[in-house]
């Protein structure tokens, strides 16, 4: 059970992204889910909201938080997960579309969601915005590019949040894994079986490690904010330097 310090007596949470990997498995720890499926999971648990809608969509991100009933208001906690890499290739090579989808997910979504729920954070003086970000939001690897760019700017973002939201008494943290065995690669790689190598020889990290300590996150006091997270798995030292089998 989380630990609330809002005024109400009991939190709501919006997870965003895909509803597998990081998300599936945080799902199953909080009170928000927006994929029907999920809902179903979780319902004999928790009460839940369903919605489904493009986060790179600045009209269907504000008209999905504004459907939310009131049973599910105020939100408390945002994490913001949503996000993929598309490619893997040298700039000069690189393919635009994958970069306008790069850039609408991991940076605007994550802009657009943030800004339909702050309001009603700012209303308690009290909330918790998570970002998920990456080891590449600190390092810049070959053929990452465009990719690092774009969690260099959720980095960037998290900061500026944490600076303007700090009168209000709203939490902001950044949990940035390094290797995640999901299907994150899968999608980079657009189903090719190179994807399947990048987890090879080496205990990656698992989505239940990220979510673990999202939840961890979540549980300290209101004294308390874990303000930036680096995790890596134990083989791995840097985005270049992976000890493998």
């Amino acid at each position: 059970m989380l630990k609330p310090y809002c005024k109400s007596k009991c939190n709501k949470t919006i997870l965003n992204g895909n509803k597998n990997g990081i998300n599936h498995r945080s799902y199953q720890r909080y009170w928000y889910s927006h994929r029907p499926a999920l809902k179903k999971e979780l319902e004999p648990k928790v009460k839940t909201c369903a919605l489904q809608f493009d986060i790179g969509d600045k009209k269907a991100v504000f008209e999905a938080i504004n459907s939310i009933p009131k049973e599910f208001q105020p939100i408390h906690y945002l994490i913001n997960n949503a996000g993929n890499a598309h490619g893997l290739d040298p700039i000069q090579d690189g393919d635009i579309t994958d970069w306008n989808a790069m850039i609408d997910s991991n940076i605007k979504g994550l802009l657009y969601v943030s800004k339909a729920v702050m309001p009603q954070m700012k209303a308690q003086k009290a909330g918790h915005i998570i970002n998920i970000g990456s080891l590449a939001g600190r390092e810049v690897y070959p053929k990452g590019n465009v990719y690092c760019a774009t969690k260099h700017a959720v980095a960037a973002i998290t900061e500026g949040m944490r600076i303007d939201l700090n009168p209000l008494g709203i939490k902001v943290s950044s949990v940035n894994p390094g290797l995640v065995k999901t299907e994150f690669s899968k999608v980079r790689f657009k189903g090719n079986a190179i994807a399947d190598d990048v987890y090879k020889g080496f205990d990656a990290l698992q989505a239940k490690d990220i979510a673990e300590i999202i939840y961890f996150t979540i549980n300290r006091p209101a004294h308390v904010n874990l303000a930036d997270i680096l995790i890596l798995p134990t083989a791995q030292a840097n985005s270049v330097t992976v000890h493998r089998k």
